[in-house]
């Protein structure tokens, strides 16, 4: 089984009456680019900041490269970056100037910034001032900030808030690459289904504080439920002999659809045409993501 770097057991945040996280069991495997879905206001956020122990939890504990954070949190957070909502920088200073206190807090050699600057495609832009930069330029730097010092695990929160297609593509691009460039796991938060789809390879889902799904993204493409579409005539005739048949049909458009996770298609059209029946189209389909999503949650996407 491949080893850990983030675990939490039973990870519970509570504010007054509000239960932001409820029991979350969250399960981070080494090498991951792992894409934590929820819409605004799900605990995504709280539960980040509980992972880098800027929020204390009600309950529950959370375990970073198989650590209690609440015990070993120097030892832990020397291998994390983080970039938790907006990353802070000194729009005054140039992007060098910047992780230059980095580098200086963290006793880092020089060439670290190089590096960082490098991996996030801001070399020709190092001395240029921040506050010239564009937003998703700023987003950039705020990932090289997360860079700096050999990270074993990245936490980046909501990287691609704010931005234009043209940045929201680049920063995607970026996060992507890290992995294989740096070694790191990568935990991405989101509201954005369509951009975790594009760039995760396993997904956590919360709702309203709690896990909902928890697995690789094709595990939860999986989940949506097969649909076998038929066009036959007579329609309404043909529709009465799959509901006698016993089969959960539906009718669309003058087509009628058949949900079932375990159906032999075959077995569907030959029932049909020794029937007399007049089978002229006969697929199979799975729903989209964004519709196994919204299902899960309730209908709500952020």
């Amino acid at each position: 089984m491949s080893e850990l770097v983030i675990e939490t057991k039973g990870l519970t945040k509570e504010f007054g009456s509000l239960t932001a996280v409820k029991d979350l069991n969250l399960k981070v495997k080494k090498g991951a680019l792992y894409g934590f879905l929820g819409a605004n206001g799900a605990g995504k956020s709280t539960t980040i900041r509980m992972l880098l122990d800027l929020v204390k939890p009600t309950r529950g504990n959370a375990y970073l490269f198989n650590k209690d954070i609440r015990y070993h949190r120097k030892e832990i957070l020397r291998k994390v970056g983080a970039m938790v909502e907006s990353p802070s920088y000194y729009e005054n200073l140039t992007a060098y100037e910047n992780l230059e206190i980095i580098r200086r807090i963290l006793k880092l050699e020089r060439k670290e910034i190089d590096k960082a600057l490098e991996i996030v495609n801001l070399s020709k832009w190092k001395d240029k001032r921040v506050k010239t930069f564009s937003l998703g330029m700023k987003q950039r730097l705020g990932i090289a900030q997360a860079l700096m010092g050999d990270r074993e695990l990245l936490i980046l929160d909501e990287p691609t808030n704010g931005l234009d297609p043209a940045g929201v593509r680049e920063i995607r691009n970026l996060i992507i690459s890290l992995p294989e460039i740096t070694g790191a796991t990568v935990l991405i938060s989101s509201h954005i289904l369509s951009e975790i789809e594009l760039i995760a390879d396993h997904v956590g889902i919360i709702h309203n504080g709690k896990l909902l799904f928890q697995g690789t993204l094709e595990e939860l493409k999986e989940m949506g439920n097969r649909e076998i579409a038929i066009k036959a005539q007579p329609l309404l005739e043909a529709e009465k002999f799959l509901r006698n048949k016993g089969y959960d049909v539906e009718m669309r458009e003058g087509r009628l659809y058949i949900t079932a996770e375990r159906i032999n298609i075959e077995e569907v059209n030959r029932e049909m045409v020794l029937e007399g029946f007049g089978v002229s189209h006969l697929s199979e389909n799975k729903k989209k993501l964004e519709e196994v999503f919204l299902q899960m949650t309730g209908g709500i996407e952020g």
